[in-house]
């Protein structure tokens, strides 16, 4: 649930130049959140090694990929509903290979091969390195597993394949798994514990895309604020570090400064936070270098102190309004979001209305609301009924979308007026005679085209906004040009 999954993203299949000399076809659909099409990217460039390049069209492909989520029950229907599809196509391509990867793969392992039996293979999100040698298993005629779970891998040493890239923003992940036991969540299980990338593979990552054009990046973790470098190894393992490591140890407010000073001209983003995590040096770090974004995604999941300890959350609500308070005192105009569950198993209507309460106290810029489904695997599914009716669940989350559409609209009218710096994405959905871009608080702004091309940082004149939108002039290019 603390991944942002982009609706507008699921199911697609990943497309890059192609590598010549490569005479295999790839054809790779991710699923679920951010970290999925990132590790995406990686097994691309893993398989371009195997001299495989990648196809848009299911029916040419000789590999089959498809790399799953666990957090919502929605994504797992439509994986298994794409297995089929897969199948079908394969009855008349029968040397075609297909393969599951990620979280799905590692939770339902037996049951895809052994009793379904409608994939090849099954790869777990730390073997992507292994892929070569599982592609020679299944050539042989064997089923290939492997989805242990890493105490190091960390893909550092892998230079990603930015795959449907718009060329301007890119992910850059900086840790996986995650020490954080939250009830509704199966990412633990699925991703292992949590773990940090080494900084100058990172800074490596961060120099060569802005050699390669690129003019924002998101520096990408389960929970980025925990972020610790001390040579390798668990971050749990920390205390067990020799002295010389514990003082030489790189945080995240380190990280993003380094990455702050190695490219003072690219805007620096990160997700996810977790409010346990988030210490006052990284909102000073923000505050201190102008290329590092006024957003900052930040999940809370209830306003219930009670809910938030059967969830098993490790802030309370008084411990959040500190942590919104220090980040208002230091950057003003810093946007929040939140991520936010209803009906958490035994949720009450008081809890509900404490929801209700510190959205009031916040007033998020937007958010990602869900209401509460069981995830086979998680803590709250065995030791939890899920006892909130469906209709209740509907109606809290509808009262949460409506309370957050009203915030949303009162926060973007704040900027009518202002003179905004804009890094230019894409086209507008609305309207091709428009470009689409994101200001520092991470807002969706549209203005008219003139001469300006993706890629341009540009400052707009907000002139109009809906809930979600601003809308604006471009005035000309920004410094940052």
């Amino acid at each position: 649930m603390e991944k942002i999954i982009d609706e507008n993203k699921q199911g697609e299949s990943l497309v890059l130049a192609q590598k010549e000399g490569n005479t295999k076809k790839l054809f790779i659909e991710s699923y679920g959140c951010q970290m999925n099409f990132s590790d995406s990217e990686i097994v691309a460039s893993i398989l371009a090694h195997e001299g495989y390049n990648t196809t848009p069209h299911l029916e040419d492909a000789d590999l089959v990929l498809v790399n799953t989520c666990s957090i919502r029950d929605k994504a797992e229907q439509t994986v298994r509903k794409r297995l089929e599809k897969y199948n079908a196509v394969k009855k008349i391509n029968p040397s075609m290979k297909v393969g599951v990867l990620g979280c799905m793969a590692e939770r339902l392992k037996s049951k895809f091969l052994e009793e379904e039996k409608i994939v090849d293979l099954v790869v777990g999100p730390d073997a992507y390195k292994d892929l070569p040698n599982l592609l020679s298993e299944v050539d042989e005629g064997r089923e290939a597993i492997n989805v242990l779970l890493s105490k190091d891998e960390t893909y550092g040493d892998i230079a990603p394949v930015r795959l449907n890239s718009n060329g301007v923003t890119a992910f850059v992940s900086i840790t996986r798994g995650c020490d954080n036991m939250c009830t509704f969540c199966v990412v633990p299980f699925t991703r292992g514990r949590e773990r940090s990338r080494d900084p100058q593979s990172i800074l490596n990552e961060v120099n060569d895309l802005w050699d390669k054009g690129f003019k924002e990046i998101t520096l990408l973790g389960q929970n980025v604020d925990s972020y610790l470098w001390y040579g390798g190894g668990l971050k749990k393992d920390f205390d067990k570090a020799s002295a010389l490591q514990k003082a030489t140890a790189t945080n995240f407010a380190k990280l993003l400064e380094l990455c702050a000073k190695a490219q003072p001209k690219m805007r620096i983003r990160f997700s996810t936070s977790n409010p346990q995590d988030m210490t006052l040096d990284v909102i000073e770090t923000m505050a201190k270098f102008d290329n590092i974004c006024n957003y900052i995604h930040l999940p809370v999941q209830s306003g219930s102190n009670r809910i938030l300890k059967a969830m098993n959350r490790q802030h309370t609500r008084e411990a959040y309004f500190e942590l919104i308070d220090h980040i208002k005192r230091i950057i003003p105009d810093c946007a929040i979001s939140q991520d936010m569950i209803a009906g958490f198993p035994t949720e009450t209507e008081a809890d509900h209305q404490d929801t209700l309460s510190l959205m009031e106290y916040v007033q998020y810029d937007f958010g990602f609301m869900f209401a509460y489904s069981e995830r086979p695997g998680t803590l709250a599914e065995r030791k939890m009924n899920d006892d909130v009716p469906v209709d209740v669940k509907k109606r809290r989350l509808n009262e949460i979308i409506q309370l957050q559409q009203k915030h949303g609209l009162y926060r973007t009218r704040q900027h009518i007026g202002n003179i905004e710096e804009v890094l230019i994405e894409k086209v507008s959905k609305k309207s091709e005679a428009h470009w689409s871009g994101r200001n520092s608080q991470n807002t969706v702004v549209v203005f008219p085209k003139e001469n300006y091309t993706i890629g341009d940082f540009v400052n707009v004149k907000i002139t109009d906004c809906t809930s979600a939108t601003l809308i604006g002039e471009a005035v000309g290019y920004s410094e940052n040009n």
